[in-house]
């Protein structure tokens, strides 16, 4: 996949799971960075389960990608809520 593909995978992933998991954005760049560390994530899950990770520009790879945003969001979410306070 191009880096563009990524960028785009990337931010649409990071959206939607932003939207998911505190109901509002993190900003445009973060949701895009966010997203991407998610697909990579994604994809390594769900090869650790024996499924194919990230196979393309496709909803399957954005269902993976969204997944693994979650997960990396749940993660951003608990370290910046630790060491705010």
């Amino acid at each position: 996949m191009s880096i563009l593909a990524w960028i785009l995978l990337g931010l649409v992933a990071g959206f939607i799971g932003s939207k998911i998991v505190n109901r509002s954005g993190e900003g445009l760049i973060l949701d895009i960075i966010l997203g991407v560390v998610g697909a990579v994530v994604g994809g390594f899950l769900f090869n650790q389960f024996g499924a194919a990770g990230v196979t393309g520009l496709n909803l399957y790879s954005l269902v993976v990608a969204v997944i693994g945003a979650i997960v990396v969001l749940v993660l951003y979410h608990m370290v910046v809520r630790t060491t705010v306070r």
